[in-house]
């Protein structure tokens, strides 16, 4: 038997959530599975006025350091809408699945995600710039 490690609290500025909230919803057809990945990370969250969001946590636009926790190779990429991906320029969509599990977290959070092949990932946020 297989314990579930408890979900890192995370934190969504207001702002982000209503503009999310009307992505998944444009979304849910093309990109079921983040979408509904996506939708439960945003249930959960704390949702807080824009002008009073945290600077350390990972919100849209913004950079972050991760770490694959199952390979230990680190990277360095910026959370974006959809039509702003560019993942050779480091730009990731909301809506790929590693996105939407760095949604929210601060340094040190841990997550554990499930990339389209089907294999469970798990990752750590080190720095968010």
């Amino acid at each position: 038997m297989t314990t579930r490690k408890e979900l890192p609290p995370i934190t969504l500025s207001g702002i982000d959530f209503d503009r999310l909230e009307r992505l998944v919803a444009a979304a849910a057809d093309k990109f079921p599975q983040t979408v509904e990945f996506l939708e439960r990370e945003m249930a959960r969250a704390h949702v807080v006025p824009s002008d009073a969001a945290p600077s350390g946590v990972v919100a849209m636009d913004r950079q972050v350091e991760f770490r694959d926790n199952g390979n230990g190779q680190t990277r360095t990429v910026t959370l974006v809408y959809p039509d702003q991906a560019d993942f050779a320029a480091g730009r990731i969509s909301v809506l790929s699945p590693v996105g939407a599990a760095l949604l929210g977290l601060s340094a040190g959070q841990s997550i554990d995600w499930q990339p389209p092949s089907g294999d469970g990932r798990s990752l750590t946020v080190l720095r968010v710039g």
